[in-house]
């Protein structure tokens, strides 16, 4: 790929009846489900071709914050952005969920995640130091 970094990236998920827990609305660990859907999408839409083919990523760890909610039926806008470079093997990576106005994010998140990510050399399965021309696109 090609041109300017490219730091953010934003999906719509909407809440299915399998989504939702005994609280009437959607689950914790759906919410890190749509973590791993954005964080995978975001690679594969922007890393050139030789470096999804090449590399793969694994959580290390998730901190989660939770002001809101949301029922079956109704979606939220997941944004995603990396605001620093690697550190070593690592790679964190920040979602915020908002609430969907008509395709467009609305007020504040009411789910916020700030995720670490290790890359692993697909071939050898071991983890590896993140080169700089794979962080490149992802760092603005």
């Amino acid at each position: 790929m090609s041109g300017a970094p490219v730091s953010t990236y934003r999906m719509i998920f909407t809440a299915g009846p399998e989504h939702i827990d005994f609280m009437g609305h959607v689950n914790n660990a759906i919410w890190l489900t749509w973590v791993q859907e954005i964080a995978g999408a975001h690679w594969e839409a922007v890393a050139p071709r030789e470096h999804v083919e090449g590399y793969l990523w694994v959580a290390i760890r998730h901190e989660i914050d939770y002001r809101g909610n949301i029922a079956e039926g109704e979606s939220v806008i997941a944004e995603t952005r990396i605001e620093q470079g690697p550190r070593g093997a690592r790679f964190e990576r920040l979602v915020d969920f908002f609430r969907n106005e008509g395709g467009e994010p609305a007020g504040k998140p009411i789910v916020s995640v700030r995720s670490n990510w290790g890359m692993i050399d697909r071939a050898t399965r071991r983890i590896m130091r993140i080169p700089p021309e794979v962080a490149a696109p992802f760092v603005a």
